[in-house]
């Protein structure tokens, strides 16, 4: 039976008559998202139509996940909310601790004793407050949650950007900072600008070499890396149908990619296979009873200009499997113009690693078919040319390829297989050699390829590609190669090609392992002890911020004025950095280091103008603090893509920034600054990002009078003596100022506990 089983038959009672009757409120035919959405109303029944991109909304999700490194944060929040228990169904999940080396035995291993202090305080914690606990290599929070949590219809959030991924089971899934979480594991409602609404029409049907990976490439290069935000991408047709859960869960996961809100598929079929298949036909049972409810009328995918904002069409028997990259998941090229492509930017051709799986990738399918091909390099006579690398999704995946023979396979090309846990993707990969920084190649079937994001070496070039085509060009070890046109050598010097990789949607005998990895709570956790040691490199409880004196801001100085992409791994970075996540001070040592300051182009190299001297961003930050001098950060457009991380938010809000100013902001993370007591700016005319100067000093002239709809005035004085007003935009509701009037939305919560 699934977990939580009486909840997800409860949202299925409820939704027949809460999406009529916002059909009857709204006047017109519903798309699944918005009856998803209209289901999970705070206030229950549905007594107004929202306005998409516009409205902000109360919403009541169903249940919360956390992973190890942003749960340290989030649960540290919840110990100050004054609650006994959490209010919904909650887990946590430790997959980013776990730093991939060797091999998965010794790094499992070696994870347990680094970060056993982490890994306890996470599993008596959610011992204490009711929380569900999975082990260390139990698996990536995304495959687990697909395995065992998600369901067609329901509404999560989670503090992960790739939360997203559990759409691929119909659901609305949201990645979000700690502090939204904390909100709603304290029974409180979760605020969302009601979203607008991309449907991606998808005709024909997938084969050979071209996998549901190759559908969110597209997109991706469609839509660029903010195109989503604030949209919610509904995925519908006949190609949709034919494609499986796990493959639509792939395309949702890279949602985040695009900046989507998140990503969803109607109920069908291969929905219902999937869930019985992990031991939850009681979920596709009750499921199947209100089967109309979980997917869009029917005439919004009859006419679906109607209902959405905004429409693509993919017609997937005519998709080409793509390649984005390197340093940006947008940047999309068809596997027949790589090899063009790579000579004309002088992109190195030969192929140094080629690595799978990772949340996005590494469904029993996916590894199915990689299989399929790495068993052609001993028939075929052919030698593996890259090293190549598998990271299992989840134990229960890692034990049913074991089992079926696959890994067996994969030894014989000399592959390593990682822990079940996100490793290489989110920068935990010890690569060896990778600390000379040489220009190279590497191919993998992660989400995210930003500049040092798998390894650290910024000379890294990283192509995303599906689980197969990357397989196929770590046996080439070469980017131009094409293997739906283009021939290889073996040993015998024959001309050979590559046959089209095969494998089941699902494992013929069905998925199991020896133990999952979870721990469930105690019944009553009251007795139970968390303790945090005061000398911990790891771990800090956590100190109120201070509210605001109700002043303007004068005498700010200017922290640094990022240029150009500036994500949340610039402003505080993962890889050896994780060790942190739970130790506010120690983690702020991070802070914007990889921002590239605008007046030197040079990473963590900013002035202090206290001293004239360059130093780090963070020493320069903390001497202002120290001198009791608020500052500001200026950024581009997007400014904190990628991650939900929130240490991106806190490191700043802790070391004494008082407002982030930019020409846009990623969804998320401006919500992780107006959480935590930060002032989010965007420019009222973008041009003015450059008049702001090395040196300026800022005065906030009307912050007194701030309300929503209503522009902040900055007053910029150079140098020189010459100012500038600039002025500001910013999306503040009056729920939200009081965020920073009381000093972050936390202290609200302490407050009424």
């Amino acid at each position: 039976m699934a977990f939580d089983i009486e909840m997800i038959r409860k949202v299925y009672a409820n939704m027949p008559a809460r999406v009529d009757k916002a059909r009857e409120i709204v006047g017109r035919p519903l798309t699944l998202s918005e009856k998803i959405l209209y289901n999970h109303l705070w206030e229950g029944m549905p007594s107004q139509a929202f306005t998409r991109g516009k409205d902000y909304v109360d919403f009541a999700p169903d249940r919360v996940a956390c992973q190890d490194a942003t749960a340290q944060m989030a649960l540290l929040q919840f110990m100050h909310a004054g609650k006994n228990k959490v209010a919904v169904p909650t887990t946590v999940h430790c997959d980013h601790l776990i730093q991939a080396k060797v091999d998965a035995k010794t790094d499992l291993a070696r994870a347990k004793q680094q970060s056993n202090e982490v890994f306890d305080f996470l599993s008596s914690i959610s011992n204490k407050y009711g929380i569900g606990f999975w082990k260390p290599g139990a698996g990536i929070i995304h495959q687990v949650v697909l395995e065992n949590y998600a369901f067609p219809g329901g509404m999560m959030i989670g503090t992960d950007s790739h939360t997203v991924n559990a759409g691929g089971l119909g659901m609305v899934a949201i990645g979000v900072g700690g502090a939204d979480a904390v909100d709603v594991m304290s029974g409180m409602a979760w605020e969302l600008k009601f979203p607008k609404l991309i449907g991606v029409h998808l005709t024909g049907k997938l084969s050979g070499w071209t996998a549901p990976k190759d559908v969110i490439l597209k997109v991706a290069g469609i839509l660029t890396v903010k195109g989503g935000t604030g949209a919610i991408v509904e995925y519908f047709g006949e190609g949709a149908k034919a494609m499986s859960c796990t493959g639509k869960g792939t395309i949702c996961n890279m949602g985040a990619e695009i900046g989507a809100t998140t990503s969803t598929f109607g109920y069908d079929d291969s929905m219902d296979r999937y869930l019985r298949s992990t031991g939850r036909a009681d979920v596709a049972d009750a499921a199947n009873e209100v089967a109309d409810y979980l997917t869009a009328d029917a005439e919004v995918y009859a006419n679906p200009e109607q209902y959405f904002d905004q429409i693509i069409e993919i017609n997937l028997s005519e998709l080409e499997p793509h390649l984005n990259g390197p340093f940006t998941p947008d940047l999309a090229t068809p596997i027949s113009k790589m090899k063009e492509e790579a000579i004309k930017n002088d992109w190195p051709l030969q192929i140094q690693v080629g690595l799978i799986g990772s949340c996005t990738n590494s469904s029993y399918e996916d590894i199915a078919r990689s299989a399929s091909l790495a068993k052609q390099v001993a028939d075929k006579k052919l030698k593996t040319k890259a090293q190549f690398t598998i990271t299992p999704g989840s134990e229960v995946v890692r034990y049913t390829i074991e089992r079926d023979g696959f890994i067996d396979i994969f030894d014989k090309i000399n592959a390593t297989v990682f822990a079940n846990a996100c490793g290489p993707c989110i920068g935990m990969w010890d690569r060896e050699g990778a600390e000379k920084e040489e220009r190279n190649t590497i191919v993998h079937s992660f989400n995210r390829n930003f500049s040092k994001r798998a390894d650290g070496n910024p000379n890294t070039l990283a192509f995303v590609g599906s689980p197969e085509l990357v397989t196929a060009l770590a046996i080439a070890g070469d980017l131009s190669f094409n293997p739906l046109t283009d021939t290889l050598i073996n040993e015998d010097g024959e001309e050979v090609r590559l046959d089209e990789p095969t494998g089941n949607e699902l494992p013929p005998k069905g998925f199991d392992a020896d133990d999952p990895g979870y721990q469930a709570p105690a019944a009553d956790g009251s007795g139970v002890q968390v303790a945090v040691s005061p000398t911990s490199e790891r771990l800090q409880l956590l100190e109120p911020f201070d509210p605001w004196d109700h002043k303007n801001i004068t005498g700010a100085k200017l922290l640094i004025k990022a240029f150009g992409k500036c994500t949340t791994d610039h402003i505080s970075m993962a890889g050896p950095w994780l060790r942190f996540r739970g130790h506010l001070d120690n983690i702020s040592n991070n802070m914007l280091i990889g921002a590239i300051n605008a007046y030197n182009m040079k990473a963590n190299s900013i002035k202090n103008e206290l001293t004239g001297e360059y130093d780090a961003v963070p020493a320069v930050q903390r001497d202002y603090k120290a001198h009791g001098i608020p500052s500001i950060v200026v950024g581009d457009h997007n400014y904190g893509e990628g991650s939900s991380r929130e240490h991106a938010a806190m490191e700043p809000r802790f070391l004494g920034v008082k407002a982030v100013l930019v020409k846009s902001f990623a969804r998320i993370h401006e919500t992780n600054l107006k959480k935590q007591g930060m002032l989010a700016l965007t420019f009222a005319n973008e041009a003015d990002y450059d008049l702001i100067q090395e040196g300026d000093v800022i005065n906030f002239l009307d912050l007194t009078e701030f309300a929503p709809n209503k522009q902040l005035t900055l007053e910029f004085v150079h140098k020189d003596g010459s100012k500038d007003i600039i002025m500001t935009n910013h999306t503040y509701n009056a729920g939200q100022i009081g965020w920073f009037v009381a000093g972050s939305a936390l202290n609200l919560i302490a407050a009424e506990a």
